[in-house]
């Protein structure tokens, strides 16, 4: 299994505090039901070896198979399409994750929503500065664990906004951390009732919630409908068309119903994404307002 390629969903850009995938493996700082963890996570391409540290430590290592993959299956997963058998065929390495940690995939997903991911990861990077502590184990690791809910629910809108993250957003936030616990029961329901308790939490929708259950809920099928860039990638790669809307990659995807995440994956690993045309977007300097 391919390492980097597998955790590349969990961590937020290569700016996150919070996680660090190099030569010498992947850490990770986190928060589990037990208390704040750390994990080093290495494998030379068939054996996987996790050591943790902190309060949370045995309850990583129980959940580190689930985080590299192992409890993933394509059973079912038929790929037909020429891009999608040649993806399939390259990437087997790959696996899908399932970090368990809803919340904690929620605060940087809410910080992406109709923004620029290098301006998101910028803001979550300097949430994580301000409002975390340092993570247990050895001091190289240099981690910073993710911020506590328990004190980002009392953070007031004006700070996040410092951070290049208006009232909207930053309300969302706290609300979700206001909630985190019963958010994060959304790993032990069904997949419809999971994705009914994000989407009952005002401010997170469909995408939100199709990106919180790829990463924390190691969905298959999960479809990021609302996203800037997926239907051009997904109407490009499989039907060489340069647009499309959601509609048009619900339609494409349909065949794969069950393991379209899985198809949008692969997708994003071989294509990278459609033909750009005109100017890249500019950053918005919210915190300048």
């Amino acid at each position: 299994m391919d390492l980097r390629l597998t955790l590349f969903p969990v961590r937020r850009g290569r700016i996150d505090p919070t996680m660090r995938i190099g030569l010498d493996g992947a850490w990770r700082a986190t928060r589990t039901p037990q208390g704040p963890a750390t994990t080093h996570i290495t494998s030379d391409g068939t054996e996987i070896t996790v050591e943790a540290w902190g309060p949370g430590a045995e309850w990583a290592l129980e959940a580190a198979p689930q985080l590299v993959g192992a409890s993933d299956s394509d059973a079912g997963f038929v790929p037909h399409h020429p891009v999608v058998v040649d993806a399939h065929r390259r990437f087997r390495a790959v696996r899908l994750t399932r970090s368990l940690a809803v919340t904690e995939a929620l605060v940087p997903t809410i910080c992406e929503q109709k923004v620029i991911g290098k301006q998101a990861r910028r803001s979550y990077a300097g949430v994580v500065r301000r409002w975390s502590e340092p993570a247990p184990g050895p001091a190289a690791a240099g981690l910073l664990l993710p911020p506590d809910p328990k004190v980002l629910c009392d953070v007031p809108s004006y700070d996040f906004h410092a951070l290049n993250v208006e009232r909207k957003r930053a309300d969302t936030i706290r609300l979700a951390c206001r909630y985190a616990h019963r958010l994060d029961e959304a790993v032990d329901l069904p997949r419809d009732e999971a994705y009914r308790r994000l989407t009952a939490l005002p401010g997170v929708g469909p995408w939100s919630a199709a990106e919180v259950a790829t990463v924390a809920l190691g969905d298959p099928d999960a479809v990021s409908v609302g996203d800037y860039h997926l239907p051009n990638l997904v109407s490009w790669a499989l039907a060489g068309e340069a647009r499309g809307d959601d509609d048009r990659m619900l339609e494409l995807l349909e065949p794969y119903r069950g393991h379209r995440g899985r198809v949008l994956r692969l997708l994003a690993l071989a294509v990278g994404g459609a033909p750009r045309f005109g100017a890249r977007l500019p950053l918005q300097h919210i915190a300048d307002l």
